[in-house]
């Protein structure tokens, strides 16, 4: 998933580099999200680790 959030920030520096905003604005927003749910999984597998250790 990650993979994918820096493949869709490349497009958006690229599009945004090349004048195409529309296309800069979605790719950015895409990488966004995929960023934020890539940290939310991390967040619930680093306390998952812990609790599993603990128990």
């Amino acid at each position: 998933m990650l993979y994918w959030t820096l493949v869709f920030l490349v497009v958006a520096i690229i599009a945004g580099a090349l004048g195409f905003g529309g296309i800069a604005g979605a790719s950015a927003g895409i990488a966004q999200i995929l960023f934020f749910i890539f940290l939310a999984f991390l967040v619930i597998s680093l306390i998952a680790g812990l609790m599993r250790r603990a128990g």
